[in-house]
């Protein structure tokens, strides 16, 4: 009897081992699994807080990432604000690096 159960185990990981298999490798190559599909977030490098307009100091900063990209914020309590309306908040940012940009080309 106990043989039998003992086969039924080796018969089973025979017949199912090839299936796992296949769906692992099914499963890797629609994820692109080489180094050049992977995405890393990049960091915007904003240095106005752009929920208080206040100037973000190195120590007190902190982060939020949204789709794919890393904000600087001045406080925790400004990442709950930011995430209520990203778009409006990522617009100040984008006019803070626009002048930015427009003081260094001037120079």
């Amino acid at each position: 009897m106990l043989n039998n159960i003992k086969s039924g185990f080796i018969l089973c990981a025979i017949i199912l081992a090839p299936c796992g298999l296949l769906l692992a490798a099914e499963n890797s190559a629609g994820q692109g699994t080489d180094n050049a599909s992977i995405v890393k977030s990049q960091e915007v490098g904003n240095k106005i807080c752009p929920v208080t307009g206040e100037k973000i100091e190195d120590n007190e900063r902190v982060t939020y990432e949204y789709k794919g990209k890393i904000y600087n914020l001045c406080c925790s309590g400004c990442i709950e604000e930011f995430k209520k309306d990203p778009n409006k908040y990522i617009q100040k940012i984008s006019e803070e690096m626009d002048s930015i940009q427009s003081s260094v080309e001037k120079k």
